[in-house]
């Protein structure tokens, strides 16, 4: 069998391009969940509001 190193471990020549192809899913997997977690911060907090109290402590 033939091996290369690649980043730092060793692999079998015919499955670095299968591993790369996983390594990059990988990323894009964990990527979009990130940017699924920022999107969530980004949207306000919804409260239950009464407009009724706030009318009235304005008249105070």
């Amino acid at each position: 069998m033939i091996f290369s190193i690649f980043a730092h471990q060793i692999y079998q020549d015919m499955a670095v391009t299968r591993l790369k192809r996983k390594d990059r899913r990988n990323h894009a997997v964990a990527n979009n969940k990130v940017n699924a977690i920022k999107i969530l911060k980004q949207r306000p907090i919804i409260k239950l509001v009464d407009v009724e109290q706030i009318k009235a402590s304005f008249a105070k």
